[in-house]
């Protein structure tokens, strides 16, 4: 067992080699998603990833509503 000063260098070292990981990693699940969803419903404010999902959203979701003009010429 590690004990004073050694024990210290050797936190340090694991720190350094923890960051270099996290700093390697780099690449945010969360991050991407959210970023590639790009259409938001106007009526109930739902990001959608692409316009066929979205148009397909709007038409089962709020069929009263008029269609949002980014929409009218895409096919579902």
């Amino acid at each position: 067992m590690a004990r004073g000063h050694q024990k210290f260098q050797s936190q340090q070292k694991n720190a350094k080699k923890q960051a270099e990981i996290k700093k390697s990693k780099g690449h945010d699940q969360k991050a991407a998603a959210k970023a590639a969803l790009v259409y938001t419903c106007s009526v109930c404010r739902t990001q959608m990833p692409d316009p066929k999902t979205f148009k397909q959203h709007f038409e089962s979701k709020h069929p009263k509503s008029p269609m949002p003009p980014e929409l009218v010429g895409v096919e579902a």
